[in-house]
């Protein structure tokens, strides 16, 4: 299947969409509010352009699928817009930022019989797929315990004159920067049980939304750990990173974007990395998580051609979106 696309947003996560568009299918079209910016991308990729996604949803009756890269306020009802057109749809992380719309968004695609999906492209660094295995094989025994850091830094040239930083579009820290780490520890851990957390912001004023936070997450399967996060890391990026303790062994991945093997003491033979790490997507003053979106792409297409190939799915989304919310409840930020 070589898909027709059409693209949402033209910001900085939109051309690695449209580079593995042009590769996987065609780039039909694309629409950004800001007109110069829809131009210059449509030149770039020789596709068409528009400023609304309406207009163009009811103009490219070819397209079979849209992928959103918009704000993550926006995110359910132009996905939704685009399921109810008769589109499949890709949408980048997060799915949405309130549970509702998660839960709306799978509905929609069931009423029309489409399929929903979204990126989780961190599943796919080597050293996530190999943690991933391991509990697969049961390498680790129970699980007893675990650790998760993020310490990345944004500074406040991140937040002028953009979305981010703001209730309604961005959500909070843990849905525009930590949401894939969230996503490991429910595709490896599974759901959790209950959550104490404590957020804050101590650097960024000018935002409405925290950018700290400390949580106690107890597992639906008996499993306790932290999640300890902030964009506060002095002048760069530091650790991203998950270790796990099991009756078998203990594994932590980590470095700066959960791309390195830094510590392993198992019960049995110890493991390797196959694949080397890629680089992590480059904006300038700052960076962002793994590039895989090319693995995304090609996991889309097979998953397009068979339901039963594992993808993450809306339903991973809304999980991520659950969770998130729960810290933020108890955190009394919402």
């Amino acid at each position: 299947m070589m898909p027709n696309y059409a693209l949402i947003g033209c910001g900085r996560i939109a051309a690695r969409h449209a580079e593995q568009m042009i590769r996987t299918g065609k780039l039909m079209a694309v629409c950004d509010p800001i007109a110069e910016r829809a131009r210059e991308f449509a030149s770039k990729y020789n596709c068409n352009f528009y400023f609304s996604l309406e207009h163009l949803l009811r103009s490219e009756p070819a397209v079979d699928l849209v992928s959103i890269c918009t704000p993550n306020g926006l995110h359910a009802s132009q996905s939704i817009a685009a399921l109810n057109a008769h589109k499949h749809v890709l949408c980048e992380k997060p799915l949405c930022i309130h549970p509702q719309d998660g839960r709306a968004m799978i509905q929609a695609a069931k009423n029309v019989d489409r399929r929903l999906f979204v990126v989780k492209q961190n599943r796919y660094n080597p050293p996530v797929i190999l943690l991933k295995n391991l509990l697969k094989e049961d390498r680790l025994g129970k699980i007893f315990s675990f650790q998760i850091n993020g310490f990345w830094n944004r500074p406040h040239a991140y937040y002028l004159d953009t979305w981010k930083g703001t209730q309604h579009l961005d959500g909070g820290t843990l849905f525009t920067q930590f949401s894939h780490f969230i996503d490991l520890l429910y595709w490896c851990l599974g759901d959790i049980k209950k959550v104490n957390a404590i957020t804050r912001n101590y650097e960024h004023p000018d935002i409405a939304i925290e950018d700290s936070g400390v949580a106690i997450i107890e597992m639906l399967n008996g499993a306790t750990g932290t999640l300890n996060y902030t964009v506060n890391s002095f002048g760069k990026n530091m650790e991203g990173s998950f270790t796990i303790f099991g009756e078998r062994g203990t594994i932590k991945i980590g470095g700066e974007y959960l791309n390195t093997l830094e510590y392993q003491s198992l019960n049995g033979q110890a493991v390797e990395l196959t694949e080397p790490m890629r680089q992590a997507n480059l904006y300038g003053f700052y960076q962002g998580s793994m590039s895989n979106h090319d693995k995304v792409y090609d996991n889309l297409i097979l998953a397009l051609q068979d339901p039963q190939h594992e993808f993450a799915s809306a339903y991973d989304g809304l999980k991520t979106v659950e969770i998130i919310r729960q810290i933020y409840t108890s955190s009394g930020m919402v």
